[in-house]
């Protein structure tokens, strides 16, 4: 448990060490979200900056935290992610990095990656192969869509999920869809979330509604 403790605050510290390095750059706003459901509350974090505005280069990471409302340490849940990637044509390239979550661990990771933004589209695809004894492989997917309504407010929805599998010892490990969809104005964005999970080998389901925030950083 220390030397989790250890690897959560060096990735912590990693992350943002780059996002300030990188934000001397024009790049896209940080996200920072919490939801309050019936069972637990949610927080995330994503980073997504070029090291600069003409660079093929990379940095994305992503950091939630799960916890229930008893206060219960053993049933919270993190995954921090942290990755270097470089970009080919269309938005196709490869990435490698740190991963740490509470189902699987910590591992260094490796694999291809997809991104595509434009005024109304993101796009985030990754897919990830550790280098760990069971060899995890994690299909990672970030969707959202907020067209205009009109000079005030924009639709904000969002698709994102996680299948995490070992290969090496043919086992389920996570999955997990959330669901988002609301209003946005200026920086603010507010609505109602789904987060559904399915855990271990037997794909114990859990299930956690509510509304959400989210305020996103210049």
């Amino acid at each position: 448990m220390k030397s989790y403790k250890i690897y959560i605050a060096y990735l912590i510290i990693l992350s943002f060490s780059i996002l300030k390095i990188f934000g001397q750059n024009p790049e896209p706003p940080v996200p920072v979200e919490v939801m309050t459901g019936n069972k637990e509350v949610y927080s995330q974090l994503v980073i997504k900056k070029f090291f600069s505005p003409t660079s093929n280069f990379d940095f994305f990471g992503l950091a939630t935290y799960t916890a229930n409302y008893k206060n219960d340490v053993e049933e919270n849940r993190a995954i921090i992610i942290s990755q270097v990637g470089y970009n080919f044509k269309k938005g196709f390239g490869v990435m490698a990095g740190l991963d740490f979550n509470s189902f699987a661990g910590f591992s260094p990771i490796i694999g291809p990656k997809h991104s595509f933004a434009n005024k109304k589209f993101l796009a985030v695809t990754n897919l990830s192969f550790f280098l760990n004894d069971a060899f995890d492989a994690k299909l990672f997917g970030l969707y959202e869509y907020h067209p205009t309504i009109n000079n005030d407010w924009k639709f904000y929805s969002r698709l994102q999920f996680i299948h995490n599998f070992s290969i090496n010892y043919n086992e389920h490990n996570i999955s997990y869809i959330y669901l988002r969809a609301g209003m946005q104005r200026k920086q603010f964005i507010f609505g109602l979330g789904a987060n559904l999970d399915w855990a271990g080998p037997n794909k114990v389901f859990n299930s956690n509604f509510g509304p959400f925030v989210r305020w996103e950083f210049d």
